[in-house]
C-alpha cells in the first residue's frame, strides 16, 4: 500500500514537550522505527510532520536578537524547520532501515503549500505554534501583540494565522521520487505557506498551515491508500474526559461528520485530526486513522484505532 503518516508534534520531541537538540534527535530516533517496519512490509511511505515547537523556537530567537540580527518571517521559518527536522529524519530513517537489512533511501523535499492572499484565517489566528508558558510569561508576550489562547492543564500557547491549504506545490517531485523507491518526508508544518500573485509569481507569507490538512492534501494528490494521523492516542474518543468517554472505531466519512457535529472537537487538537481523515476518506476510496505511532501497523490491519472510510 502507499501511506502517508503524519507525525504529531510529540514525535518531535521529549515527551515533556522540551525542544533541545538532544530532546528533538533522541524523539525522531524512535518515531523512525515503526516508519522502517512498515517499509521493509513493502508498503511506499510518504512521511510528513509537525514543527510548532521548532518554529515557536526560532520567533523566540527572533525576539530576542531582533537589535542585533533582523528578524525572519514565518514562512522562512517553517522553511528551516523542514530542513533541520528533515535532515534528522533522514539519518534515523536511514539508520532503522539499515538495521533492518534494507537498501530503500530517505529523500527531503523543502516544500510549498498554496493558500489565498484573502483567506479569513488571516483575520482570525487559530493555530497554535511554539512551547506552553505559564500566564505571567504569555501576558508580556501579549503586550507585544502576539495572540495567546489558554489551554486547560496546559498553559498558555501563542496563536497565529492558519490558511486553509490549495495544493501541494512540490507534490509532483514527491511523486517522482516515491515511484522511484525513496522513503519520501514532505510538507512538513504543513509545508511554507505561498501565495500566487496575478502574475503567476510564487511567494511565502506569513502564516502556519494546519500540518493535519496538507498531509490530507498530500495523500489525495499522491493516491495514498491509507493516511495516518500519528497522534499520543490509540483513537480519538467521543465525551473525552468524562466517565461515558468511548474510543472512535470503523466509521463511514458521514458518520465522522455527525460525530464531530455533535463533539465539537478542540481546534488546537483532535479538531483538525478527525477534519483530515474525514476530507482524506470522502475524496477518494482510501482510509483515514487517527491512532498513535507505536500502533500503526496494528491500525493499518484493521485491528485498532479510529478509521474512517467513504463508506
Amino acid at each position: 500500500m502507499r501511506i502517508v503518516i503524519a507525525l504529531g508534534g510529540n514525535a518531535m520531541t521529549s515527551s515533556d514537550g522540551r525542544a533541545r537538540p538532544e530532546d528533538q534527535a533522541a524523539a525522531v530516533a524512535a518515531a523512525a522505527e515503526p516508519v522502517a517496519d512498515l517499509v521493509v512490509a513493502g508498503h511506499e511511505v510518504l512521511l510528513t510532520h509537525g514543527n510548532g515547537p521548532q518554529v515557536g523556537n526560532l520567533l523566540l530567537k527572533n525576539e530576542l536578537a531582533a537589535a542585533v540580527v533582523p528578524p525572519v518571517p514565518l514562512d522562512w521559518c517553517g522553511a528551516q524547520t523542514q530542513a533541520t527536522i528533515g535532515a534528522l529524519l533522514l539519518s534515523a530513517l536511514d539508520a532503522a532501515l539499515q538495521r533492518r537489512g534494507s537498501a530503500r533511501r530517505t529523500a527531503v523535499l523543502v516544500s510549498r503549500t498554496l493558500v489565498a492572499g484573502d483567506d479569513p484565517g488571516f483575520a482570525e489566528p487559530t493555530k497554535p505554534i511554539g512551547r506552553y508558558l505559564p500566564e505571567d510569561e504569555a501576558r508580556l508576550m501579549i503586550e507585544h501583540g502576539q495572540h495567546f489562547v489558554e489551554v486547560p492543564d496546559r498553559g498558555w500557547r501563542r496563536v497565529v494565522a492558519s490558511p486553509e491549504p490549495l495544493e501541494c506545490l512540490d507534490g509532483p517531485a514527491a511523486d517522482t521520487l516515491l515511484a522511484q523507491g525513496y522513503l519520501v518526508v514532505c510538507s512538513g508544518g504543513g509545508g511554507i505557506p505561498t501565495v500566487r500573485h496575478d502574475d503567476g509569481t510564487l511567494h511565502g507569507i506569513e502564516a502556519v498551515i494546519d500540518k493535519d490538512l496538507t498531509a490530507a492534501l498530500i495523500a489525495t494528490h499522491t493516491r495514498a491508500d491509507v493516511l495516518v494521523i500519528a497522534t499520543d492516542v490509540d483513537s480519538a474518543v467521543t465525551d473525552w474526559g468524562t466517565s461515558y468517554a468511548k474510543p472512535i472505531g470503523e466509521v463511514t466519512a458521514a458518520e465522522m461528520r455527525s460525530i464531530a457535529h455533535d463533539q465539537g472537537f478542540a481546534a488546537g487538537s483532535m479538531g483538525p485530526k478527525v477534519e483530515a481523515v474525514t476530507r482524506f476518506a470522502e475524496q477518494g476510496d482510501g482510509t483515514g486513522i487517527i491512532t498513535s505511532l507505536g500502533r500503526i501497523a496494528q491500525a493499518i490491519e484493521g485491528h485498532l484505532g479510529t478509521r474512517v472510510v467513504r463508506g
